[in-house]
């Protein structure tokens, strides 16, 4: 998919490298880097604590399996889960071309993954820009279930950015990173 840009309703019309913005917030995976996570094993695993646990996982993905163990009590055994897969992926991670455009230095930025802070760290300083951001800012994070679409992460990434959520792109590969742009107010920008 082509960049695309989506502004928030009277935003400044925005170049699509996002020049016009005074801050740039990226997603992680499928946007700086593609973390080696095989998500069939970690949906199987987690399955089996939802089993476990005396729920029926069937027809759930990854998120709504964590969403069910979080409800069930076995959140913290599914958020470990995850994080470990996440974070022997990142240390596969393969580098994406818009690694090379947070690493130019030219606008402030941050991170906003829904992968788990630590995996994020993990694959950022394996490529050599974990310096170059100033708040990664992960599904595990905030104190509470607040992750994307919820706006509170971006919200999050933005404020350490010392800027407006208008004056800052978020750059992402899925439309929950465009939502949650949309709720937050930022720009948007795929990739």
């Amino acid at each position: 998919m082509t960049d695309q840009q989506i502004d928030p309703p009277g935003a400044a019309t925005a170049s699509g490298d996002g020049a016009s913005y005074a801050g740039v917030v990226y997603d992680l995976d499928g946007t700086l880097v593609d973390l080696a996570v095989d998500w069939a094993a970690v949906e199987r695993e987690l399955h089996a604590l939802l089993v476990e646990a005396g729920v029926d996982p069937d027809g759930l993905v990854t998120w709504e399996l964590l969403e069910a163990a979080e409800d069930a009590g076995v959140g913290e055994a599914a958020e470990d889960l995850i994080s470990e897969h996440e974070c022997a992926g990142a240390e596969r991670a393969r580098r994406l071309p818009h690694a090379d455009e947070l690493g130019d230095g030219t606008l402030p930025a941050a991170v906003c993954s829904l992968n788990c802070e630590r995996a994020c760290r993990i694959a950022l300083d394996r490529e050599g820009l974990l310096a170059r951001v100033r708040d990664v800012v992960g599904r595990d994070s905030l104190a509470g279930r607040e992750r994307k679409p919820d706006p509170e992460p971006l919200l999050r990434a933005v404020e350490s950015l010392g800027l407006e959520p208008h004056e800052v792109v978020f750059v992402g590969d899925a439309e929950r990173d465009a939502e949650t742009a949309r709720r937050a107010g930022t720009g948007f920008r795929y990739v």
